[in-house]
């Protein structure tokens, strides 16, 4: 029995949003080269559990090393508290300098961040100790190898991978440790939150 023209139109038609929906998502690309190596403004500002040290010159009463809170802040001398989560070194010494300012002629303040505990990034694979590290302002993935105790004598160092966050999307960097390691490429960067994984090698 043939299929009236109309009946298979309104067939095709309620068909289509299915079809669509069914259609994989289009991978989106992967970070340039440039990108990979970059380290975004965001990299180097202040967070919770972060421990800052504050020199003012002559002044050794408004000097010392501060925890940031959970709140984001430290109880600073005169001032009280102080919002320093989000600035970065330079803008924290500001605005204690601002605050400062209002109790000491001119007060001379720089801010020296000493740990990072509010960024981590994560080392697994084969690697001699295997962990989570503090993440340091502009952080190398030797330096981050080097913390987790070096590779194992089955790493595929070449085949190093960084899995990292870009824009709510996973990406996954592969990174030539060991060409950077005798200089046939450049260093890369890390950022916070980033996972390196080091695979065995099967030859």
């Amino acid at each position: 029995m043939r299929t009236p023209p109309a009946l298979l139109l309104a067939l095709l038609i309620a068909a289509a949003p299915a079809c669509r929906s069914a259609a994989p998502t289009p991978d989106l690309p992967l970070p340039t080269a440039e990108e990979a190596r970059s380290v975004p403004a965001t990299s180097n500002t202040l967070g919770p559990g972060d421990l800052v040290e504050v020199r003012v010159f002559q002044e050794p009463d408004h000097s010392g090393i501060w925890r940031v809170s959970p709140e984001g802040t430290i109880d600073y001398p005169l001032c009280g508290k102080v919002e320093l989560a989000g600035r970065t070194s330079s803008t924290a010494a500001d605005s204690l300098r601002e605050c400062l300012g209002r109790y000491v002629r001119r007060p001379q303040v720089s801010v020296l961040i000493r740990e990072y505990n509010s960024k981590k990034i994560f080392v697994f694979g084969e690697v001699q100790k295997p962990g989570t590290f503090p993440y340091e302002g502009e952080m190398t993935i030797i330096q981050a190898v080097t913390l987790a105790g070096g590779f194992t004598k089955l790493a595929a160092k070449n085949s190093t991978n960084v899995t990292r966050l870009v824009e709510g999307q996973e990406r996954k960097i592969r990174v030539p440790v060991e060409d950077i390691g005798v200089g046939r490429e450049k260093n890369f960067l890390l950022q916070p939150g980033d996972i390196v994984f080091v695979p065995e090698s099967f030859f």
